[in-house]
């Protein structure tokens, strides 16, 4: 009997046991005042031992009743707890989208992303300088040994220059660090879209396990009560040893199962938790949801226009290109000179000041932005040649990640036409033949095997659908989950 049937056992008889003190409120009664009482407590008391006698076969008949229920009820049934099953104490159950929303707040690699974005900015700090003036002084005509030279009087100059930029350039610096900026905005949008892609796909990992390890549990509880079942027979001299011998080395082998599947649980949680970022002792979560997949219906052109119009990296080689010609016209106008306008004072301490105004300007005798030009011409050249690149790429993309979707959906379609019934239905049945003497100990394990690695591949299609939605989101960068 197992832990709830006790439970159901506890409960009735504390009831019962209830009832009775409430009958009997006196329960050192007198000779003299309880004769009739007694009589009552005694027949109370029999009652309650053969309803301890006869309640247990009744709950075991019930309970092993519910075991032979159909296998699409027992995974609507798993599927169900997923979602209802409390998280272990101290522990934070979390939905795919609440995984999502904590990933995008703390996950260490979006945040030193984001730092490139805060370079990008800095550089339009930058582009917005304009040149400092220049403050000039000199003296000249100074004896060394003292006293006065009247031949060469001492001289004194104080200027002040202002360079001025011509052709916009200033300008031109702003719109080529804005268009970097947007480039840089663009990458990180980049970073989010596949790292969030690669997270659903953890969390998934993390649902496939754990179904896995409940079904390893749960062969290891159905085989280890058969080895129950066949030890009681072979004491009893009906089979031989060696049915017995088979039975333990396959539990044996039901009980690594179930320690390999712990480990895969734990690998795949822990990879979660990496991945959600933030300070990996303190995040302790588990994942919560189901791999019940919907029905999805795609047309493929209108997956492709969805791609072209929200591929975040079709739109940064988009950005590239127009940060190319930006710095195109900035290397242009670096072509004209600047202008550098000055104004001074000349002291002559014998003969007064004078003033003095300039212009100055270099003259562009050789082109000496001839190598910046012909670079910025080559990165326009290659942003071109990389958005067709990648837009051929997205087309490919759609074209792969949707012919993958459709082949996950027919072998969804295909267990879920009856085959899983069918397994669970030969080894239930299997099992009474086995109780019954009229099947071997080897027909049973090939029924049981038989219904694990069908089950087993069952939740792995369910995955791996998942996962063909998934690449299909990646392929057009768009939500496709209801």
């Amino acid at each position: 009997m197992d832990q709830q049937t006790n439970d159901q056992l506890g409960n009735y008889l504390r009831n019962y046991l209830r009832r009775f003190r409430e009958h009997n409120p006196h329960g050192n009664c007198s000779l003299r005042r309880c004769g009739r009482r007694k009589r009552l407590c005694a027949n109370q008391v029999a009652g309650l031992l053969l309803f301890s006698l006869t309640v247990q076969p009744i709950l075991a008949q019930e309970q092993s009743s519910g075991r032979s229920q159909s296998i699409s009820t027992k995974i609507a049934a798993m599927a169900q707890s997923q979602d209802q099953t409390p998280a272990p104490a101290g522990k934070l159950s979390i939905t795919i989208s609440e995984a999502v929303s904590i990933f995008l707040k703390q996950n260490l690699e979006l945040v030193a992303a984001r730092y490139d974005i805060d370079t990008a900015d800095a550089e339009k700090l930058t582009a917005r300088l304009r040149p400092n003036p220049q403050v000039n002084v000199a003296f000249s005509d100074i004896p060394l040994g003292g006293g006065s030279n009247i031949v060469n009087p001492q001289t004194f100059d104080y200027g002040i220059s202002q360079t001025f930029e011509l052709g916009g350039k200033r300008q031109k610096r702003i719109d080529a660090a804005n268009a970097a900026s947007e480039v840089a905005r663009a990458e990180f949008q980049i970073a989010v879209w596949q790292l969030t892609n690669d997270l659903k796909k953890k969390f998934y990992s993390v649902l496939l396990a754990e179904l896995l390890l409940k079904l390893a549990q749960e062969n290891q509880k159905t085989f280890e009560e058969i080895v129950n079942h066949t030890t009681e027979v072979f004491k009893l001299g009906e089979i031989s040893g060696l049915d017995l011998q088979r039975l333990e080395i396959e539990k044996f082998k039901f009980d690594t199962d179930v320690a390999n599947s712990e480990r895969d649980y734990g690998v795949a949680l822990r990879d979660l938790r990496f991945t959600l970022g933030g300070d990996y002792r303190a995040m302790n979560v588990v994942a919560t949801g189901t791999l019940d997949p919907k029905a999805y219906v795609f047309s493929l052109a209108d997956l492709r226009d969805k791609a072209l119009a929200a591929r975040p990296d079709l739109k940064a080689a988009q950005l590239r290109e127009s940060a190319a010609n930006a710095s195109i016209r900035l290397q242009d106008a670096q072509r004209i000179p600047d202008v550098t306008l000055g104004a001074g004072i000349e002291e002559v301490r014998q003969s007064g000041n004078t003033y003095n105004v300039g212009v100055s300007i270099p003259l562009p005798v050789h082109d000496r932005n001839q190598g910046e030009r012909a670079k910025a011409l080559i990165e326009r050249m290659k942003a071109q040649s990389q958005q067709q690149q990648i837009t051929n790429q997205v087309l490919s993309d759609v074209d792969k990640a949707l012919v993958s979707f459709e082949v996950q959906k027919r072998r969804v379609e295909l267990y879920r036409a009856g085959i899983l019934t069918k397994v669970d239905d030969i080894q239930r049945l299997t099992e009474f033949s086995l109780k019954a003497g009229e099947s071997s100990t080897l027909e049973l394990l090939d029924a049981i095997r038989t219904r694990r690695e069908t089950l087993a591949g069952f939740y792995q299609t369910l995955f791996d659908y998942e996962s063909s939605l998934l690449d299909l989101e990646l392929a057009t960068a768009t939500p496709l989950q209801k």
